[in-house]
């Protein structure tokens, strides 16, 4: 199948579902009103098709040939409307003439009373007969939207208007046909003048100019009962920003600006769940206009604060959480998942309210938190902890705290510490999610493990043997395996979820920083090693002259006191340092 072929198809399956224009099998009651099809596109200006009919009057029970004709079409959608009223629902009925090419819809509650394709082959011509009801209005015209392909279709092309004899000439001019709002090009960007004071602005960085080419910046202004909409940001595919009740997606007004070949289409739409977003047929935005330039993409338009008419509108004047996002749009206006996190506001506002200049965050409160307390406990608690133990139980050996010794009174304290501040971490997420999720990779497999062995780690060292028991160096190889996984898979879980989109951190500078320390506590630890050895060298081993590095109780270890206690002031500095830029980058997304 050649690409406007599939593109076409793609375009009429989601439309069964989105109550919008048609697909291939022609069923399609959901645009019985707007007669628009649900490309996300505007429609042709200019029609190529006519349609005629072989009378000009006609009474109730006649049957009046209507002929629709042109250049090669795909689709079609036909009815016959009160033309005083084009607005109304169809009139009367329609006879096929080859049911190959056509078929019979009910729009509304009358039956036959329209006529579309029944398959997305090329035709050139339709004929059908049209019934006149009994209850017909005096004026009737007949319209028809025709799809030439997947971009190219025309709405509501006018056909000719057959009156019932004697009737009255209109007093008024028959309506005009829009079927589109006229769109017009913005000639500069957006400014923030009146943030605050006339209008109410969402800016991301905070405070970020629009003209600049990394601001994300919509606004909202009240005019008497209409709001005046703005929205700008840097993105070659889609901008859109949605209302919701809650901070998560479903059940949203979203509104949309889709970049289509180098033109801006403006759409709303409601967002159903996770799935993606079905543009509607048909919307009640005003005043639209569009810019593209050096990467930023602007559009405004305008809207009713209340729209009763568009059930799935919300009211403007009502509080809501408020996403912006953006993302890649494909061919004919099909827009893909969006690969970072969506900016929300931290609280529910009211946007005809007070005029506020806010910002917000692209990563949740509760998954920042999340990230902030692992680093704290995996880059700083644990790794002193293990220094400590490793390094300078020869040098607190006889300083006493609490009745212990030094070195292992604060080994414990951090590792407890470790546990306390991983076990408040670890419910974060499921308490943001609701429960588990499933877009988040490894990530969570692995911060389970490692939250058992967590766990499993103080449990063990609870039944930790004397020691010169016999099982003592089972226990401590057990304990230092069991502690060195759990570290080794913390570091590698903290890798994954500094990629995921709910932290949106800055890439590749929070890669860079986990490889930084890194390489940070594997340099000192080689030092302290190297150290060691060199004082290990020193003594006169008395059995074949073997060196044993693991007795920590040596008097080599002890000489060694000055240099290890300025190692770890060095480490603990370098840790405080490597914590504070993340959690700096981590309180700014």
């Amino acid at each position: 199948m050649e690409l406007p072929g599939l593109a076409f198809g793609v375009w009429m399956f989601i439309c069964l579902y989105a109550s919008v224009g048609g697909y291939p099998n022609g069923r399609v009651r959901g645009a019985c009103t707007s007669m628009i099809p649900c490309h996300g596109s505007s429609p042709q200006l200019s029609p190529e098709h006519t349609i005629t009919v072989n009378g000009t009057e006609f009474k109730p029970g006649d049957s009046i040939e209507v002929d629709l004709s042109g250049p090669d079409f795909e689709g079609f959608f036909i009815q016959a409307r009160d033309a005083e009223h084009l607005d109304s629902p169809a009139v009367g009925s329609f006879v096929l003439v080859d049911r190959r090419v056509s078929q019979l819809l009910t729009c509304g509650r009358t039956k036959n009373s329209a006529v579309s394709h029944t398959s997305k082959a090329k035709k050139k011509y339709i004929k059908v007969y049209w019934i006149a009801p009994g209850d017909a209005p005096e004026h009737v015209q007949f319209l028809a939207t025709v799809v030439k392909k997947y971009k190219t279709f025309w709405v509501k092309i006018p056909g000719p208007i057959v009156s019932q004899p004697n009737a009255l000439a209109p007093t008024t001019p028959l309506p005009a046909i829009s079927t589109s709002h006229p769109v017009s090009y913005l000639s500069k960007p957006f400014n923030a003048s009146g943030c605050g004071s006339m209008k109410f602005c969402i800016r991301n960085p905070s405070n970020c100019d629009p003209e600049s080419a990394s601001c994300f910046f919509l606004s909202f202004q009240q005019e008497k009962t209409s709001v005046l909409i703005e929205m700008s940001g840097p993105s070659e595919g889609y901008l859109a920003f949605a209302l919701s009740h809650d901070q998560w997606m479903g059940g949203d007004d979203a509104y949309l600006c889709i970049n289509e070949d180098h033109r801006v289409h403006i759409s709303t739409a409601y967002l159903k769940g996770r799935s993606p977003p079905v543009l509607d047929s048909e919307n009640a935005l005003e005043d639209v206009s569009w810019r593209l330039a050096d990467g930023v993409l602007q559009c405004s338009f305008r809207r009713s604060i209340r729209l009763p008419a568009y059930k799935e509108r919300f009211n403007l004047d009502a509080r809501y959480y408020i996403f912006l996002a953006d993302g890649e749009a494909g061919e004919g206006g099909l827009i893909y998942k969006h690969r970072r996190q969506p900016l929300i506001t931290n609280g529910i506002y009211k946007v005809t309210g007070l005029p506020q200049d806010i910002g917000g965050s692209r990563a949740p409160r509760l998954i920042k938190v999340h990230g902030a307390l692992m680093f704290v406990a995996w880059i700083t608690t644990v790794s002193i902890g293990v220094i400590v133990a490793r390094f300078f139980k020869p040098v607190w050996s006889h300083s006493f705290l609490f009745g212990k010794e030094m070195w292992f009174q604060v080994h414990r304290m951090l590792m407890l510490t470790t546990v306390v501040l991983t076990s408040i971490s670890f419910v974060l997420p499921f308490i943001y999610r609701g429960g588990w999720s499933k877009q988040a990779g490894f990530h969570p497999y692995l911060g389970c493990t490692v939250m058992a062995l967590t766990i499993f780690q103080p449990l063990m060292a609870g039944f930790r043997p004397s020691r010169h028991a016999p099982r003592r160096q089972l226990f401590n190889w057990f304990h230092w395996s069991t502690g060195t996984t759990a570290r080794i898979l913390a570091v590698v879980t903290m890798f994954l979820g500094m990629d995921l989109p709910a932290l949106d951190l800055p890439n590749p500078w929070d890669t860079y920083t986990m490889i930084g320390f890194v390489a940070w506590h594997v340099g000192i630890d080689v030092l302290l090693e190297i150290h060691s050895y060199c004082l290990v060298r020193k003594v006169e081993v008395i059995e074949d002259d073997r060196v044993q590095i693991l007795q920590s109780l040596t008097s080599a270890e002890a000489e060694g006191r000055v240099f290890k206690q300025i190692v770890l002031t060095i480490y603990v500095c370098g840790n405080a340092v490597f914590l504070m830029a993340f959690l700096a980058t981590v309180s700014h997304v």
